[in-house]
């Protein structure tokens, strides 16, 4: 037996989903291990997450969604199957800032997250041997105005060689056109300090002394063609003080950048976070 199945679905509100679903598992030889749901009154959608395990001799990815159709269309479900002990594909996008993309790859390491980091890419050369020490194969491409297009494209040959079902920006200082955010919808997550809107451009974290900020903070999000307002994940924060300067501002930033953009790629690597709308519901 494996580590078992998630479920995860949302559907309009209404009596008898719950029963549907246990019912289902029931049937077809499944204990449920873990369960969470939401009803958003706001929407009037119900999020439901299920962790499960199976009996059945023939249970599958395939099997249980072929079953599954029937309950899904009654109910008017956005519903999805997965192996819990499948972990995610990913390929990581990076700058000249590898605080984000060494914690990823030391926790994957590590075992602490539930990913198969595929590929590093970058605009820049600065973390090929990074790379190579975790053994992770690295591809430079270059981008500037000209080559952007050419170098999106590279960027999804990449994605699509390497089966990447998740894409992660570990502070990747390029802005994605409008097409390639549509086509990675729900499986790109950015990471950035939560200074935005106030303080932009190369040296937030300058702002942000001169202006006697108390709080330091970082949001992970879903990559949407409106730069970094795409639904959040996760958000956290840290209290400065007057005494710190801007070095000891930027290594507290950096410190929050990482551990956010970590919990949203676990979280959404194990299946917790459901769209809602133009933000999400996360079973954490």
């Amino acid at each position: 037996m494996t580590d078992g199945y998630i479920l995860t679905l949302s559907c309009p509100d209404r009596p008898g989903i719950v029963h549907a679903v246990s019912g289902f598992l029931l049937e077809h030889g499944g204990n449920i291990l873990e369960a969470a749901q939401y009803d958003d009154r706001d929407t009037g959608l119900f999020f439901m997450r299920v962790h499960f395990e199976s009996a059945a001799a023939d249970a599958s990815i395939e099997s249980l969604q072929r079953a599954f159709a029937p309950v899904g269309e009654t109910f008017r479900m956005r519903w999805a199957f997965f192996d819990a002990a499948r972990p995610a594909p990913t390929v990581i996008l990076v700058s000249k800032l590898g605080h984000c993309l060494n914690d990823l790859l030391f926790r994957h390491r590590s075992g602490l997250l539930p990913i198969d980091i595929r590929a590093v890419v970058s605009n820049h050369r600065d973390f090929y041997q990074l790379a190579a020490s975790y053994n992770v194969p690295f591809h430079h491409v270059p981008v500037t105005a000209a080559t952007k297009a050419r170098a999106e494209a590279r960027l999804m040959e990449i994605v699509a060689a390497e089966g990447a079902e998740l894409v992660v920006l570990a502070r990747y200082m390029q802005v994605l056109s409008d097409e390639l955010c549509r086509k990675l919808e729900g499986r790109a997550i950015n990471i950035h300090h939560s200074f935005l809107p106030s303080f932009k451009g190369a040296k937030p974290y300058g702002q942000a002394h001169e202006r006697g900020v108390k709080l330091i903070g970082a949001t992970a999000h879903y990559v949407t063609a409106d730069l970094d307002e795409g639904p959040i994940i996760e958000q956290d924060v840290e209290r400065v003080d007057h005494s710190m300067d801007v070095a000891t501002l930027t290594a507290i930033g950096r410190d929050v950048e990482s551990v956010v953009l970590a919990r949203a790629v676990k979280w959404h690597a194990e299946h917790r976070i459901l769209l809602n709308g133009g933000k999400t519901v996360v079973f954490r």
